[in-house]
């Protein structure tokens, strides 16, 4: 089993930056692509970005592209989603997770799931 913990979110105003960061432990990190989520209350969990196990292939939702960032480090056995220009639309709670491919856009195609960590923007 692969575990995962997400960190780095919190409260911040409308044009700030966040990073959150997802550790990984158990069975190699790096035979999997990673992937962001997020999940706002009364809302369906979406994509964000996913990053292919290399770090070499990069995929974003049409809502974060050009703002959001997701990289890894393998060694450190850490996947990251840098965040700017936050909007009050950005709220929610947000999840990484272990998945299939750099083309997996779906929840149904990832393994491990985070407990999640609360981002909050406010206007």
């Amino acid at each position: 089993q692969v575990q995962l913990v997400e960190s780095g979110g919190g409260l911040v105003q409308a044009g700030d930056s966040l990073r959150l960061s997802c550790a990984a432990s158990g069975r190699t990190f790096s035979s999997y692509s990673m992937g962001w989520f997020r999940q706002a209350p009364g809302k369906e969990r979406e994509f964000v970005a996913v990053v292919s196990w290399s770090g070499g292939r990069t995929n974003y939702a049409d809502s974060v592209k050009g703002r959001f960032t997701i990289s890894r480090d393998n060694d450190k056995r850490t996947v990251f989603l840098q965040m700017t220009s936050l909007t009050p639309e950005n709220t929610a709670v947000y999840y990484c997770a272990a998945g299939r491919s750099s083309n997996s856009y779906s929840a149904s195609e990832y393994y491990y799931w985070g407990q999640g960590t609360q981002v909050t923007v406010s206007s």
